[in-house]
């Protein structure tokens, strides 16, 4: 794989601001498709993650990064989750990052290899915080389509029974599901309505 993850993955967090800046107060301690996280923790979550990969594009130990953000006001998600996607843009600036081995959670890989895994997991929580949501905006479908591209190439078709795995095993997606719909199922996703 010799592409340039990183148009995408700014895509994607821009897309994830456009649903971050949505969310209402009343709308925090609601129920997400993660059944662990409520909509602060998934933020918390969204914003965390996003937060290692920064530290991961500056050639640094993302390992030693909580993947949650803590301390954020509820009316500041948007202001925090803003602050770290600009710090992925700056680490990951230089071309050579790319190439470089770097250390993620599932082991170490070059930068293109372990940023386009975070494209899939940024695209994935984004599709939970839309369905959290109600579904406010459209999303991009080719973030999608590439996001399931991943998920096919490095998960497993069957059951992820590994606790470590943050995805459960793959559900039948939806009749007439949308790429976002394959992608949710293939990584046991299921919507809440």
């Amino acid at each position: 794989m010799n592409i340039d993850p990183r148009p995408l993955y700014t895509r994607a967090t821009e897309q994830i601001a456009a649903l971050v800046a949505t969310v209402r107060p009343e709308q925090l301690a609601g129920p997400t498709p993660c059944a662990e996280f409520d909509v602060r923790t998934l933020l918390s979550h969204i914003s965390g993650g996003t937060r290692r990969i920064a530290v991961v594009g500056a050639g640094g130990d993302g390992m030693a990064v909580r993947p949650f953000l803590d301390g954020v006001e509820d009316d500041r998600w948007s202001a925090a989750y803003d602050e770290v996607r600009t710090e992925v843009q700056k680490s990951w600036a230089d071309d050579a990052r790319l190439d470089a081995l770097v250390t993620v959670p599932w082991g170490e890989a070059p930068g293109r290899i372990a940023l386009s895994g975070y494209v899939m997991e940024a695209v994935t929580h984004m599709w939970d915080l839309s369905e959290s949501l109600g579904r406010p905006l459209a999303l991009d479908p080719e973030l999608a389509e590439f996001a399931l591209g991943i998920a096919r190439r490095v998960l497993p078709d069957e059951r992820r029974d590994d606790e470590e795995l943050p995805f459960d095993s793959a559900v039948p997606a939806p009749e007439g599901a949308d790429a976002y719909g394959r992608l949710a199922a293939y990584l046991g996703r299921r919507p809440l309505s």
